[in-house]
């Protein structure tokens, strides 16, 4: 027995590497990478990184006529329509997409998941309720019912973050519903039944983990629709509110000046269609690697 211990535990530590060592030799995927970790990096360290205090209004950051500065050698990416530098309140602005990204998308997951793996697993009226409830919520638009639900509740970070994990957990659970029933319906799992299992260890010994490669790709991908999402709500001004910067506000109280000064919505545009194909990027190298049926293929 300690033997067999002992092997198991040397085939754990031999497949670790392996995971890494085929994510890492994607070359998309180390870009999709590297950008996550120098914008989670900038937002983790913000204060300290920051050339000016994201509120700080300057009266140099604007031309005779009142309008933003364009790029220079004091404000790296230009001022804002009141004058503050546009840098600091990206960096400050991804803290607060990434912080809605994590918290709203790791919500959606833990909901969707365990409405999935219940209904595919147990079937009859759990079955009917909860899918028939989720198809309830898959028939609204999401950005309609994001609106609508924003709308309802003040706006503020975690109300906003609230909000998106509410219109974001239907997909995941469609996907693990689906994958549930397959998996329930396999001949181990039979046998397992038959031995006189529970449904406890089955679902955590048999089917959960046939699940996590699934689980972790769309956990990352959710990340980058929900930093889409907040970006969208705080454009449309029912998001994050100012004075606290995001994104998606950044565009929404600059996209007057479109047309005189249009990197106040390029750059924060670009940042986030950058940080959205990053963790598409990463999810679609996850996904690959983790897949059994992949491996061996690249």
């Amino acid at each position: 027995m300690p033997t067999m211990v002992a092997e198991t535990a040397r085939s754990k530590e031999n497949r670790t590497p392996g995971v890494w060592t085929r994510l890492l030799h994607r070359p998309l995927a180390l870009i999709g990478l590297a950008v996550i970790i120098v914008v989670v990096g900038a937002a983790a360290l913000a204060p300290w990184v920051v050339p000016y205090d994201p509120h700080e209004q300057f009266f140099e950051g604007l031309t005779i006529e009142g309008a933003p500065l364009p790029p220079n050698s004091q404000f790296w990416l230009g001022t804002d329509l009141v004058g503050r530098d546009l840098l600091s309140r990206l960096i400050y602005g991804a803290r607060t997409s990434l912080v809605i990204g994590v918290v709203a998308n790791g919500i959606a997951v833990v909901i969707g998941s365990l409405v999935g793996i219940a209904a595919g697993y147990f079937r009859g009226w759990v079955d009917t309720v909860l899918m028939r409830f989720t198809d309830l919520m898959m028939a609204f638009p999401a950005l309609l019912l994001a609106i609508v639900l924003a709308a309802i509740f003040t706006p503020s970070l975690w109300i906003v973050a609230m909000v998106i994990a509410m219109v974001n957990w239907v997909q995941i659970a469609r996907v693990v519903y689906t994958e549930t029933r397959s998996i329930a319906e396999r001949d181990f799992v039979t046998a397992e039944r038959a031995m006189g299992a529970g449904a406890g260890r089955i679902l955590f010994r048999h089917i959960l983990p046939h699940l996590l490669s699934t689980i972790i790709v769309w956990a990352t991908l959710g990340i980058a629709t929900t930093v889409l999402l907040e970006a969208t709500l705080s454009f449309l001004g029912i998001g994050v509110q100012p004075p606290i910067p995001s994104w998606g506000n950044i565009i929404f109280e600059n996209q007057t000046y479109f047309t005189s000064a249009p990197w106040l919505v390029f750059i924060p545009g670009a940042a986030i269609l950058a940080l959205a194909l990053a963790f598409n990027l990463v999810g679609d190298a996850l996904r690959d690697v983790l897949d059994p049926t992949q491996q061996g293929r690249h």
